[in-house]
């Protein structure tokens, strides 16, 4: 589990004896240093490294980076909210010691993620990792809820050898197919590998639609974990696809037609060490409180996808009858509903019994996207929201009589509509706080006038190689 204890001045009670001797076990096998890792508001991993030798140092006392990546684009310029975005300051990044792992697949090296205070040893509130583990906090003392949590991870392999800002698929083979597969056995074997090396539980690595497409599937862990295990993931693929002389792209839409990548989020509510949404009285053996939950997520969507959604690349991906979710509705085994609801095989409801959210993708900062969308689920089990009529099929074939009778809507198709609708959703940017829901705003804001007046393939390739 992960501590929800904020770092301090000095270092949280036992750090600095234990990253004492951290240092050493490094040492001996032979890592040199630690990646300390952070995902700003667009979605960008940012990271500071301090060599093995200096672990308890950070632990004690940080180790400082400016508050201005809160407000960093994807294309590393730099916008301003009334709060975050000048070149004054600075705040202090602590490694969480209960996440850090040897990373197999970057040889020297190790991994944690930081939690970020200023230098008065005060929340930073531009945070998201001090943010979900605030929501995560509240939920249970409020509600007396604990939550489950897994990202999917999606993402395209190409030819390291190809021009420069070029998207060659490094397999041909078909979606889904045993010749892709093959194609990229040696490098996935060695991404298994990896993973298993770091404790990360695989539960599926597969072949997927588009044009050198894989998807990876993890085991759930708490909030707070799971999006640090997603950041993980990442880096993990990226590294070992390097050392196979291939590149990788995360971004929503590597080209600009076709399917894009997803980072779906499964998520269940838990209480007292039962799935709440499994073994209940209402539909396909949900509680009140699931039904409540998934009502929640659904009313929000719109405004969500401002956070879920977050680069203009990712209404290249949000298109109809691509499994992508860009509807208000849900739905049993639903592959284009927004929410779908999983039940499990029989035998493992009451363990596998979950909500998938589909309009995520990895542009997405993966602890502001979990907090929004529990912040969201909890909305509705205190207004006891009622779950409307579920869909079945494409709810494009609805037509828009029908649609609107059953509470369907179309989700936002541009990044200016997301925006719009965020800003309307008192309740997502009260559970972001001020700062952080203005640097949201500002940063979304200044993503749409980074490609003002591009095509479809131009903003496909702004973005390309950023995720």
């Amino acid at each position: 589990m992960t501590t929800l204890a904020d770092p301090v001045p000095g270092g949280r009670p036992g750090d600095v004896e234990r990253a004492t001797a951290l240092s050493a076990e490094l040492a001996g096998r032979g890592v040199h240093g630690v990646v300390l890792a952070q995902v700003d508001t667009a979605g960008i991993g940012r990271v500071k490294t301090v060599p093995a030798a200096k672990l308890a140092q950070a632990a004690a006392w940080g180790v400082g980076m400016s508050p201005v990546f809160d407000t960093f684009l994807a294309d590393d310029s730099i916008v301003a909210t009334d709060v975050l975005g000048s070149p004054d300051g600075d705040l202090r990044l602590y490694p969480d010691l209960d996440h850090l792992v040897v990373l197999a697949g970057q040889p020297g090296w190790a991994w944690a993620p930081v939690d970020r205070i200023t230098q008065e040893g005060e929340r930073h509130p531009g945070c998201g990792r001090t943010f979900l583990r605030r929501i995560v906090a509240d939920a249970e003392r409020r509600h007396g809820l604990t939550f489950k949590a897994a990202i999917e991870v999606e993402w395209a392999f190409g030819l390291g050898t190809a021009p420069r800002g070029v998207f060659e698929p490094a397999a041909s083979g078909p979606a889904y197919g045993a010749i892709r597969q093959v194609e990229l056995s040696d490098c996935t074997a060695d991404l298994l590998a990896a993973c298993a090396a770091q404790g990360v539980e695989v539960e599926q690595l597969h072949p997927e639609y588009a044009a050198g497409q894989f998807e990876i599937s993890v085991g759930a862990l708490d909030p707070v974990a799971a999006a640090d295990r997603s950041v993980l993931v990442r880096q993990t693929v990226r590294a070992v696809a390097q050392r196979h002389g291939l590149r990788v792209s995360f971004s929503p839409a590597v080209l600009a037609r076709g399917v894009g990548n997803g980072g779906h989020v499964h998520l269940s509510a838990w209480r007292d060490g039962a799935n709440v949404h499994s073994g209940g009285q209402g539909r396909y053996g949900m509680t009140a409180e699931a039904e409540s939950f998934a009502a929640g997520l659904l009313a929000h969507l719109p405004a969500l996808t401002a956070v879920t959604a977050p680069s203009p690349a990712s209404y290249l991906r949000l298109r109809p009858s691509q499994w992508a979710g860009v509807f208000t509705a849900w739905g049993r085994e639903t592959r284009e509903a927004a929410v779908r609801v999983v039940t499990g095989t029989r035998g493992l409801t009451d363990r596998a019994a979950n909500l998938e959210v589909k309009p995520v993708d990895l542009a997405a900062n993966p602890y502001l996207a979990l907090g929004c969308l529990i912040a969201a689920g909890l909305d509705g089990i205190t207004s006891s929201a009622s779950l409307p009529e579920e869909i079945t099929g494409d709810p494009v074939r609805l037509g828009t009589d029908l649609a609107q009778a059953r509470g369907v809507r179309r989700l936002p198709v541009s990044l200016e509509e997301a925006v719009a609708e965020f800003r309307g959703d008192d309740l997502l940017r009260g559970a972001l706080g001020p700062v952080l829901a203005d640097a949201v705003t500002a940063v979304r804001q200044g993503e749409i006038a980074a490609v003002a007046g591009l095509d479809d393939e131009q903003v496909a390739a702004a973005y390309r190689w950023r995720y």
